[in-house]
């Protein structure tokens, strides 16, 4: 327990861009409207751990020294005895606490994966190895990235990494698709992670709320260049956002990207070059 908990703290400092001391999060307000709701689940689940971990660790060093074998005690322990209330505590108990662990983790989940309300904006992400295509589907323009080849060089609005634009306090809804195999869309700085898994679509719904720029990656190991599939989140205000649609569409940028090329189906096709639809 105290492995795990060391691990989780050190592992933490990973994302050193999303750390409010020991939270995740920033001082002056919280990346999206979801952000708050995890933040608080994943400390309310180690606050309860670290209480269950403590009253265990506790109860391990009382029985050690209440019931260690004494210096001149020779003779052998009854080895055979039951506690029927004991027993069915600890039957109890445990099936208490994952009853209680599960009904917060499903309200939070629940209220997390609502796609219910009406999106202001929707954007299309499209997983390709190695990178990214973004299909803003109500302003009908696209943006497509290339494989990073030097990630580790890489940082915040390097112009080598593909954007993608949020609009400040509207409801985004994001529809996520692969186009070859399983990957996973991540942005530490909004504590939430979705796969995008070839002929599946899977959707969620944020709403902005810090303006600022966010590195996004993949999150599931997808092949040799798995680590250069990177991007970058850009909020900013719903005007700039409409400029930045309008030079999207003055690049030539008009339609959207997708899904037909497949390397599994399209032996030797650029899986960076997809065919442009509309």
């Amino acid at each position: 327990m105290v492995l795990a908990v060391a691990a989780a703290v050190l592992l933490s400092g990973c994302s050193a861009d999303t750390r409010r001391g020991f939270l995740p999060g920033y001082d002056n307000g919280q990346v999206t409207n979801m952000t708050g709701r995890i933040t608080h689940l994943w400390t309310g689940t180690w606050t309860a751990a670290l209480a269950v971990g403590v009253i265990t660790w506790g109860l391990i060093i009382w029985s050690v020294v209440v019931y260690r074998k004494r210096r001149d005690d020779d003779t052998l322990p009854i080895q055979t005895r039951y506690h029927v209330p004991l027993e069915i505590m600890y039957v109890v108990l445990p099936l208490f606490m994952i009853g209680v662990l599960y009904f917060y983790t499903e309200r939070d989940m629940s209220a997390i994966k609502d796609t219910s309300k009406t999106p202001d904006v929707t954007i299309e992400v499209i997983g390709k190895r190695w990178s990214w295509d973004f299909n803003y589907l109500d302003s009908g323009v696209w943006e497509s990235g290339t494989q990073i080849d030097d990630p580790g060089t890489v940082k915040l609005g390097d112009p080598r990494l593909p954007t993608l634009y949020l609009p400040l306090g509207k409801r985004v809804e994001f529809k996520l698709e692969s186009r070859d195999v399983i990957h996973s869309f991540w942005v530490p700085a909004f504590l939430y992670k979705e796969d995008l898994i070839p002929g599946r679509t899977n959707t969620f719904q944020i709403v902005p709320e810090r303006k600022g720029m966010y590195l996004g990656k993949c999150a599931e190991l997808c092949g040799e260049y798995h680590s250069g599939m990177l991007f970058q989140v850009d909020v900013v205000s719903p005007e700039e956002y409409q400029a930045q649609m309008e030079r999207l569409r003055s690049a030539g940028q008009v339609g959207k990207l997708g899904l037909d090329l497949n390397p599994a189906d399209h032996p030797g096709a650029n899986p960076t070059t997809p065919k442009q639809e509309g």
